[in-house]
């Protein structure tokens, strides 16, 4: 992870929606690309740097309203647990998601897409587990696939029903996750609507054996596993989710060297999530002894309304080399190639290589790699390719 393979004075080709070639560039490449591709469209990074598309592996984008009162209760001194327990938190966002309907929760959700785009991101993963009924998660999940249809970038959709236990179960967890597995997955693997299923493993919410069976089923369904793990506590998520070959376990700020140890015999990818960590004033994750465990460690946003209001990975970066003191080039490919693993998406999308798709921004002329996340809070990309194809909100034409 440490290092960040660069290419000065560099050129790169695109065919189609695809990486053709690339390298470092002469007069003679050029004069050999013109006499192959005579009309092809050139652009000029202008000094900037390029840099591969973020890959967002850890998303609740599609909500309805906001949650700005929760945020002056914290600050007030309630804790995130204190807020659930009166009905707010998830199940806040699950009585406002019931009430909207699907066009309007894709309009929110398109509009939240299109900020993240413009920010460098050119893959995500987007969670259901808003819904917690059959009728909104399912709701939920048609959204997304409605996003995938409209938006340029790579979506990967999950199941997430096992994020709370809704009011009307409150009383009976069992038959609520009997509900999940027997009756809502069965519709979701009918119509195909997730890659994913995930849960939420943490204290009051979901137990390690509730969410090995929940997991387990999902996987009879199609989905393959995720967890949200060691949160807000250690509750067993790595353990869960080593044991049932989860793709990823996210946040872990509460995992410890056992943990790491599972992880580090496993195909399972460490996703840490620094907006939500630092939104909710929690303790660091073991980034560093993860990456000298020679873990793949990923970032993403957690981008929701509740705990992280913010899609940009670009500070996620910023906060994973300021908080957990992760190098540059350490956090950037973390926020590439690993969360792009994260979401079985590396063989396409991560890096700049051959074949990969031409998922791609500039930067403003900015004098090295580590300026990106030393300016944190600041935009310096000018221009984002997409599919081969130069992105704004305004036109889109031949990269």
């Amino acid at each position: 992870m440490s290092i960040l393979n660069c290419v000065d004075n560099a050129y790169l080709w695109i065919k189609g929606d695809r990486i053709h070639q690339f390298g470092e560039y002469s007069e003679a490449i050029h004069a050999d690309i013109r006499a192959q591709s005579p009309d092809i469209d050139e652009l000029d990074a202008e000094g900037g740097m390029l840099f591969p598309s973020w890959v967002d592996a850890h998303t609740h984008m599609v909500y309805a309203g906001s949650r700005e009162g929760e945020f002056v209760d914290r600050i007030n001194g309630l804790s995130y647990e204190e807020i659930f327990s009166r009905g707010g938190g998830i199940l806040n966002s699950a009585k406002r998601l019931r009430d909207a309907s699907i066009e309007e929760l894709t309009e929110l959700a398109l509009r939240r897409l299109n900020e993240i785009v413009l920010l460098g991101t050119g893959a995500v993963e987007i969670k259901s587990g808003y819904g917690l009924s059959t009728d909104s998660e399912l709701k939920m999940l048609r959204v997304i696939r409605e996003l995938k249809s409209i938006s340029p970038i790579e979506i990967k959709a999950t199941f997430l029903g096992a994020h709370a236990v809704p009011a009307e179960f409150r009383n009976n967890k069992t038959g609520y996750i009997d509900h999940l597995i027997n009756d809502m997955m069965p519709r979701i693997a009918e119509e195909g609507l997730a890659d994913y299923c995930d849960v939420f493993c943490e204290q009051n919410y979901f137990t390690k054996e509730e969410s090995i069976r929940i997991l387990d089923a999902g996987k009879k369904f199609g989905m393959l596993p995720k967890v949200h793990a060691e949160q807000l506590s250690h509750s067993g998520g790595i353990e869960a989710g080593v044991a049932c070959g989860a793709a990823s376990v996210d946040h872990l700020e509460f995992a410890d060297d056992n943990d790491l140890n599972l992880l580090s015999k496993s195909t399972t990818i460490p996703v840490l999530l620094p907006g939500a960590q630092l939104f909710l004033g929690l303790k660091n994750p073991p980034a560093r002894k993860m990456i000298q465990a020679n873990l793949p460690v990923a970032l993403s946003t957690d981008f929701n309304p509740g705990s992280c209001p913010s899609g940009n990975m670009n500070q996620m970066v910023s906060l994973a080399c300021i908080l957990y003191k992760m190098t540059p080039e350490e956090a950037i490919n973390a926020a590439t190639i690993n969360s792009a693993a994260a979401i079985g998406i590396s063989d396409t999308h991560g890096s700049i290589a051959i074949g990969k798709k031409a998922n791609f921004f500039i930067t403003t002329p900015i004098p090295s790699v580590a300026f990106l996340p030393y300016y944190f809070g600041q935009n310096c990309i000018s221009t984002i390719v997409l599919n081969g194809m130069i992105h704004s909100f305004d036109q889109t034409k031949d990269a």
